[in-house]
């Protein structure tokens, strides 16, 4: 088994990690910016290393700083959580070269799925539907004829791309060859790579995702799946599992070749697929080769602690688990709570005055915040994830209204009214799970044109 883990991450997901290793025994080491120096975790680790200044290019990201914290430490596996480094395949060989071990899949497995165009063709490979498109890249010479297979409308992505940037919807051939040449110049903005390709543009999907684990000798199982589809510029604002209202057949598919492709790979860790669902079919989007944001949810239905697997996988002892022991129990949502204005959605960082944690039955708080904890303008504004569990949809849902009535956080804003009094108030959601432009397009609207009338 792994002897110490250094954690190269901050916030909720590094005590997260912290505590999954002190429960199996393993001692710890974070990492931190200046700015960082109070840090829920670094109370708990069992030593603390600062690798460098606020900004995340000199401290998160620095790998130099990083390898120099583990080899000082003794430390003996690396970490990376989610977001920085966490798919970064140049990390991952740098650490196993430093003699490290990779907490997270083999480096060729990143690059692999960390390019789009890529991580299309290999699923293609597996039998896993993607969405009808290229799967190569697109330039200005060859986009209209590409265009006329795919048909109107289509969506301009990079291939390297993420988080909504270096997309552009186009609707109309006239638009066609300047779409591509703004997806071009945000894509080497934004990553460093100009490629781009075209798929079809579906009207109204639902995000639909997988949680696998794999011991990298290809055995692997599912842990059935979630629902992301709330979501604004292309973030996740609210997670369930599992996804409500999924035809079982297709569900079944789904999970069995997410599973089939894992084992093909020999994919080591754990790992999400990310699919469009639109009118019974599933269309793969990506992989993401990491821990996910939302694994909570999954981990509430399924009682298997992810990052406990994590770390037993890249320790070496393999994946215990077989698909026959994964069993759903009951309906579990995450709310993630952001440190931004509830209207402007303007990041809204400062010192926490007050903070009260809800509890009670099936109520969990994944969080690094505590009373006069002073939160850094340099980072990601999620401060929380709050998560409920119930034995079905509709108890998980009031659970979580309960538990956003009693969460008290003074001294800085956060999106809790956007849960309490919006989604969490809305029949159509609550009735069933909708699709990826409903926040946006429906609910959001709706409080900017009651916004409006009040000031009037």
């Amino acid at each position: 088994m792994l002897q110490k883990v250094l954690i190269a991450n901050r916030g909720e997901i590094a005590l997260r990690i912290t505590r999954a290793c002190k429960t199996l025994g393993i001692k710890t080491v974070g990492i931190y910016s200046d700015a960082d120096k109070d840090l829920m975790h670094l109370r708990f680790v069992d030593e603390a290393v600062c690798i460098g200044p606020g900004a995340s290019s000199d401290s998160y990201l620095n790998i130099p700083a990083i390898i120099t914290a583990a080899e000082i430490t003794g430390a003996d596996a690396i970490h990376p959580g989610y977001g920085f480094l966490s798919e970064n395949a140049e990390f991952a060989e740098i650490v196993e070269s430093s003699g490290f071990t990779f907490i997270g899949p083999r480096p060729e497995h990143i690059r692999l799925m960390g390019n789009k165009v890529s991580a299309i063709v290999a699923m293609k490979k597996a039998g896993v539907p993607t969405v009808p498109g290229c799967d190569h890249a697109v330039t200005i010479h060859n986009a209209l004829a590409e265009a006329k297979e795919i048909g109107f409308p289509l969506i301009v992505k990079a291939a390297s791309g993420g988080g909504g940037r270096g997309m552009r919807i186009v609707e109309r051939v006239d638009t066609l060859l300047e779409s591509v040449q703004a997806a071009q110049r945000d894509a080497e903005m934004w990553f460093g790579d100009d490629t781009v390709y075209m798929e079809r543009f579906l009207q109204k999907p639902r995000h639909v995702e997988v949680q696998i684990l794999g011991d990298g000798n290809g055995h692997a199982i599912h842990l059935y799946d979630r629902d992301c589809s709330l979501q604004r510029r292309h973030q996740k604002v609210l997670e369930e599992a599992p996804a409500p209202n999924l035809p079982e057949q297709a569900r079944a598919d789904i999970l069995e070749a997410c599973v089939h492709a894992c084992q093909l790979m020999q994919y080591r860790g754990a790992g999400t697929f990310e699919f469009l669902f639109e009118d019974g079919e599933f269309f793969f989007i990506e992989m993401n080769t990491r821990v996910q944001v939302e694994h909570p949810v999954t981990e509430m239905v399924t009682g298997v602690d992810i990052i406990e697997q994590q770390l037993r996988i890249a320790g070496g002892l393999g994946l215990e688990l077989q698909q026959e022991d994964i069993k759903v129990n009951g309906h579990a949502i995450e709310c993630r709570i952001n440190a931004e204005d509830p209207t402007t959605f303007l990041p809204s960082p400062g010192k926490i005055e007050s903070f009260y944690a809800p509890g009670g039955a099936g109520i969990r708080l994944d969080s690094h915040i505590y009373p006069e904890y002073s939160i850094p303008p340099y980072y990601d504004s999620m401060i929380a994830k709050l998560i409920s569990h119930g034995k079905d949809r509709e108890t998980s849902l009031a659970r979580m209204r309960q538990a956003l009535d009693e969460m008290i956080l003074t001294g800085i804003k956060t999106n809790i009214p956007l849960h309490k009094d919006l989604i969490l108030q809305d029949k159509s959601f609550c009735s069933q799970a909708m699709d990826i432009h409903y926040l946006e397009k429906h609910l959001l609207k709706q409080l900017e044109e009651k916004k409006k009338a009040e000031t009037a």
